[in-house]
Parts: C-alpha cells; structure tokens; sequence
C-alpha cells in the first residue's frame, strides 16, 4: 500500500517539475551582454549610496551595541 502512495507522489513531482521547466522554457531571454552592461551601469550610478562601499555613520547604526563590554 505505502508503495502505490510513494509512486503516486513520486508521479505527482515529477509533474510538477515537467510543469516548471515548460514555464520556464517559455520565458523570453535577454542577452547576458545587456544585462551586465544595464548591472553595471546601475553599480556605477548608486556607489555613492552604497553602505557596503561607503561604510555606515556609527550613530545611525541600529546594530552597534549601546553599551562597550567590561571584564572583571
């Protein structure tokens, strides 16, 4: 009995799965030289913005610890 069910499940993924690479076969494509192109340009434009390139202001950090840790 738990055989059929296992079959039965292992059908209804692999189903699934026909179902999403069909959608995804179907999706339009866009060139990667276009889009690295678009993704670097957008880099270049928001760098300024960027914490990870400009750092965070210590007093607008929301996880910096409010109070220094003291050993005894």
């Amino acid at each position: 009995m738990s055989g059929k069910a296992s079959s039965s499940n292992s059908v209804v993924q692999a189903q699934k799965l026909i179902h999403q690479l069909r959608i995804e076969a179907g999706m339009e494509r866009l060139k990667i030289s276009l889009t690295a192109v678009d993704l670097v340009q957008y880099c270049q434009e928001h760098k300024r913005s960027d914490p990870l390139l400009t750092g965070i202001n210590s007093s607008l950090n929301p996880f910096k610890d409010k109070k220094s840790c003291v050993l005894l």
